[in-house]
């Protein structure tokens, strides 16, 4: 990390991200959302595996540092 700051600021941005990440399909399921729940994780597997898969590729690829 750059300066005490920018890890900070990562670090709030990760909680806030997976916070709501895990938040919307509990309340989705406690309102009666049960079915939806399951096209949602299939959704979120279909578009982030692959983008998770392209974001290797090219780092392998160039084999230049994240920075």
């Amino acid at each position: 990390w750059g300066s005490r700051f920018g890890f900070i600021m990562a670090a709030v941005g990760s909680s806030v991200g997976l916070g709501n990440f895990w938040r919307f399909p509990y309340t989705a399921g406690e309102n009666g959302g049960g079915a939806f729940i399951i096209i949602y994780l299939l959704c979120v597997l279909a578009f982030g595996l692959p983008v998770l898969m392209a974001e290797y590729g090219m780092g392998r690829k160039s084999g230049m540092s994240a920075i």
